[in-house]
């Protein structure tokens, strides 16, 4: 059985794709630059943009499960052309499809609901590689962490065990129609993920807890958009019920504990260490 991956080059489509080839199957990665693409020997590389339906024929041609994001373009906006990615999903011939939804819904979800696919939502907390996204500069150059709200939880899930999940759902089956919320095994605070990404790197690294108003200048000046500051702060200072709640839904498909963020910080650790 043949598998596409789109996002392939992302966060978690790559972890789709790698845990696909672990279990065996044929991997076809939908990518926009192919020649870009950096994935494993073996997966088929295709062309194509979500948002353009017509460059995805041949991709989805002879699949019998793909792996969808539900946002596309560099602003990760919702996907307007979800009803024609459905459509033309079924006319392929494609039995199961797996979402790794966004921060907003479009066309994408309904057009399933109404397409008689063996569908499932995945619903991630924050994602444990956001503390790269964040933190790397700083701690490199610094070994300090800048942030407000040092006392937020957050149930955050590896990357990989998203990746697991939807290779597990594709392959397998199961949770039909159903939005599976995804975190890791443990809520834990901003400073107990300094303390243990300082255990990981093998370095003391300073927690220094911003203000609302120092967070919010200080990503002004980074040059984030109002909206994007308002989320953050939104996300960051009042996280709601489901953003810190652990689920067992990482062990209940792939019949493995999720991983800790202990574990992707020793993994990781290497990105956090100043240049030899």
């Amino acid at each position: 059985m043949t598998f596409l991956v789109t996002g392939a080059t992302g966060t978690v489509g790559r972890h789709v794709v790698a845990e696909l080839l672990r279990l065996g199957q044929d991997v076809r990665a939908l990518t926009r630059d192919p020649a870009k693409a950096d994935l494993p020997a073996g997966v088929e590389v295709v062309g194509g943009d979500l948002a353009d339906p017509a460059t995805l024929t041949e991709a989805f041609a002879g699949v019998t499960g793909v792996h969808l994001i539900n946002f596309a373009g560099d602003a990760y906006g919702a996907l307007e052309s979800g009803a024609e990615l459905v459509r033309l999903a079924v006319a392929s011939g494609v039995r199961r499809v797996t979402v790794l939804g966004g921060r907003d819904q479009g066309p994408l979800e309904d057009a399933l609901g109404a397409s008689g696919l063996e569908w499932t939502m995945l619903a991630p907390t924050e994602f444990m590689s956001n503390t790269r996204q964040w933190w790397a500069g700083s701690v490199r150059a610094e070994g300090v962490v800048r942030e407000p709200f040092g006392g937020r939880r957050s149930a955050m899930v590896h990357e990989a065990d998203i990746g697991a999940v939807a290779a597990a759902l594709l392959v397998n089956g199961g949770r039909h129609g159903e939005e599976i919320v995804l975190t890791g095994p443990e809520a834990i605070t901003t400073t107990a993920k300094v303390r243990l990404l300082a255990e990981a790197v093998g370095r003391e690294i300073e927690y220094v807890e911003l203000t609302e108003e120092q967070a919010r200048a200080r990503w002004a000046a980074d040059g984030m958009p109002a909206e994007l500051i308002e989320f953050l702060v939104e996300a960051l200072g009042n996280t709601p019920e489901i953003g810190y709640t652990v689920t067992t839904a990482v062990e209940d498909v792939t019949g493995r504990p999720a991983r800790t963020f202990a574990q992707w910080a020793a993994e990781n650790a290497a990105d956090f260490r100043p240049a030899a």
